[in-house]
């Protein structure tokens, strides 16, 4: 059925397949977004690069995501969704294709920022369809399902990795991918539909060339801290940036049909829930990447032993997240969301207190507590944040909460990485021993980490308790 009629209503398995594919193939991206810093040594080794050259494979994917996530509401209102979905998966699959077959590293990082370009455009799609085809009274356990694809998949991708390479080489996860993704294909033929009526509008270049700007600004925050960067080249590239995206705000409010439409933030609760979201997300992936930091640096694990410390924190954001949609549906957005800040402002809270080294098991409860926390947080938001607003601005609306998490978020994890690393250094100069200038360095992280937060339960104390409207 062609998407420019009225769309099709989804009931009873037609709805579950759609909906199955659908984060299945969103699941399966987030995966791969989050899978390859345990593989990181190895493409060192096989590839013959360095560190800093390796890590592109991650700066990339995410300065690719940023620039193509605005451009996802143009997308669905001017492709039908089936269309758009296969197109994604294609992409993706022939990007894995391309890594399982590089030769050389500049071939694999084609194959990633192809892959990236997928990922950008289905994360806020996904997540604008699920609310499209939900009713309002019944979102919030819709979303709890797409939070606990997210969550889990972000949190479990280094998991999966580590058990692949486990039994196999590096090439073995991207045969996962690949498979995945060609059955993805296959199924979505018969599972998904046009469920959005098109609403064909002209394509605006410039708009586009100046959402560069968010990339060069987040390359610039990636730079800090970092040996032998050319500092004029980067103060040019900040300021060139930032004017792209002042430019980019005022033209999206003086376009007849703007790219993004960025009215959404007039919205007092969607205003709020955008910093939620990200501030809770900024939280989650700080402990999926700066904890195993700790299990392997200052508990000396090994890194499958690190990567399994995951594990029960990924759980346990797996079995929340349904239920916080529910929850949220009968006692209230507002209500929810402060629940989960107070979990997850406690659990960086004991972590700074706790001024000594901890064990693995107390880890791993703290680990537990703040991404269940999340749960709370952040897929509450974005549907609270989709509820204030009309049907018509939800792409849209989602698509600036999924840009502005992920920059956060990078940014989030890029300061938290700097900080730790100059905290330790000024401690190992001042002639402090190894264990102890290595345990200021994560707890300054869980002290920064704990006023963030902080920040974050002040604004959902700030929210509208929409439920009597």
């Amino acid at each position: 059925m062609s998407a420019t009629n009225q769309a099709p209503t989804l009931t009873g398995w037609r709805r579950f397949w759609f909906i199955f594919t659908l984060l299945t193939g969103t699941w399966t991206m987030s995966i791969s977004q989050s899978s390859l810093s345990t593989v990181y040594p190895t493409f060192m080794r096989d590839f013959g690069i360095s560190a800093s050259t390796v890590q592109w494979l991650t700066t990339g994917f995410m300065l690719t995501m940023v620039v193509i996530m605005p451009i996802s509401p143009w997308l669905l209102n001017n492709i039908g969704f089936k269309k758009l979905f296969l197109t994604v998966l294609i992409l993706f699959d022939a990007g894995s294709i391309i890594i399982y077959f590089a030769p050389s590293f500049p071939v694999m990082m084609i194959g990633r920022l192809i892959k990236a370009a997928a990922v950008g455009v289905l994360f806020p799609s996904y997540q604008s369809i699920l609310l499209m085809i939900t009713p309002e009274g019944k979102r919030g356990s819709t979303m709890g399902i797409a939070g606990l694809v997210m969550g889990t998949a972000l949190a479990s991708g280094p998991i999966i990795s580590g058990i692949v390479l486990k039994f196999t080489d590096w090439h073995g996860l991207f045969a996962v991918f690949i498979t995945v993704a060609t059955v993805l294909i296959l199924i979505s033929f018969a599972t998904i539909q046009d469920v959005v009526v098109n609403k064909p509008s002209k394509l605006d270049f410039l708009s586009i060339v100046t959402l560069l700007g968010f990339a060069g600004i987040l390359y610039v925050v990636n730079e800090i801290g970092k040996a032998n960067v050319n500092w004029t080249f980067s103060w040019i590239l900040l300021i060139v940036s930032i004017v792209a995206v002042a430019y980019f705000t005022y033209r999206q409010f003086h376009l007849k049909t703007p790219l993004l439409e960025l009215r959404v933030l007039k919205t007092f609760n969607y205003d709020l829930a955008i910093f939620l979201t990200a501030i809770s997300y900024v939280a989650l992936i700080v402990v999926t990447i700066i904890f195993p930091l700790y299990y392997q640096g200052i508990l000396k694990v090994s890194p499958f032993v690190s990567g399994m410390s995951l594990v029960p924190g990924a759980v346990f954001l797996a079995i929340l997240n349904p239920l916080t949609g529910t929850l949220a549906e009968k006692i209230g957005y507002k209500q929810i969301m402060l629940l989960g800040m107070a979990m997850i402002v406690l659990g960086w809270l004991v972590l700074a207190l706790l001024n000594r080294q901890l064990n693995l098991v107390t880890m791993i409860l703290l680990a537990a507590l703040i991404e269940g926390g999340n749960a709370f947080v952040m897929m509450p938001a974005v549907t609270l944040g989709a509820n204030s607003l009309p049907n018509e601005l939800v792409s849209h609306g989602t698509a600036v909460i999924t840009t502005v998490r992920q920059i956060l978020g990078s940014a989030g994890v890029a300061v938290a990485t700097l900080v730790l690393s100059n905290v330790t250094a000024t401690q190992l100069k001042a002639g402090v021993p190894s264990l102890v200038a290595n345990l200021r360095g994560y707890h300054t992280v869980f002290w920064m980490m704990l006023g963030i937060e902080v920040v974050g339960l002040i604004l959902a104390l700030l929210l509208r308790d929409e439920r009597a409207k």
